[in-house]
């Protein structure tokens, strides 16, 4: 009997110290409200025509030996880079150099043929003009202009700021229609970006007329906002 009264008094004694510890006795706190939330994707594009041009030119050679397409090569290229410089051409590089086995018409090997191109930056109004140098000097392998902005960073960052407005815009339609207000950006994250290829086009004239339209730059961003 004396071990049933000791073990009822523990029980009591601890029924007596979580009511002590517990305001209100043994009723539970209620947990924190949870707190809503709108996630929204916005996107922001800037328009500019671009202001330079990357070009692309080169020599193919064919010879019946390695050594001979290898040493006409490099004489005719030596020409394209000298006159890619002389018309204004800017960050001059080698992009490749390469040399194969060349074949006839029926797989048979009839020689080599060696490949060297090199790209130069110019103003978008002087591409035309750098293309005909290079190709008055020997060039027989051309590509582009692609297009592009000096001040490319600075406009992607305007994107980015309209990209941000934008999707402020869209939550604020969201909580109106849902009755609630929008509260602080909980989570912000750039979705991704690309630039849009400008339209430009290039004819076989003796000017060679190079144009463009605006390019776009383009950015996205996905944010979350609290409702309130």
């Amino acid at each position: 009997m004396k071990k049933i009264a000791v073990v009822l008094g523990l029980v009591v004694a601890a029924v007596a110290t979580v009511a002590v510890l517990q305001p209100g006795g043994a009723e539970a706190v209620d947990p924190p409200p949870s707190t809503d939330t709108v996630t929204v994707n916005g996107e922001g594009v800037v328009l500019a025509v671009p202001d330079r041009a990357e070009i692309s030119a080169g020599v193919e050679t064919r010879a019946p030996t390695a050594r001979a397409a290898l040493q006409a090569n490099a004489s005719a290229m030596a020409d394209v880079l000298a006159a890619l410089r002389s018309a204004g051409g800017t960050d001059v590089t080698t992009q490749s150099v390469s040399l194969s086995t060349s074949f006839d018409d029926k797989g048979s090997p009839n020689g080599f043929v060696a490949s060297n191109i090199a790209s130069a930056t110019v103003a978008f109004a002087k591409a035309g003009a750098l293309i005909d140098a290079a190709v008055a000097a020997g060039a027989n392998t051309v590509y582009g202009p692609s297009p592009s902005r000096s001040d490319a960073d600075a406009l992607y960052r305007e994107a980015l700021a309209k990209a941000v407005a934008d999707a402020g815009g869209r939550a604020a339609v969201l909580a109106k229609a849902a009755g609630r207000e929008l509260g602080r950006v909980t989570a912000i994250s750039e979705s991704g970006a690309a630039p849009v290829p400008v339209f430009a086009k290039a004819a076989a004239d003796a000017s060679t007329p190079v144009e463009s339209g605006p390019q776009e730059t383009t950015a996205s961003v996905s944010v979350t906002y609290e409702l309130r």
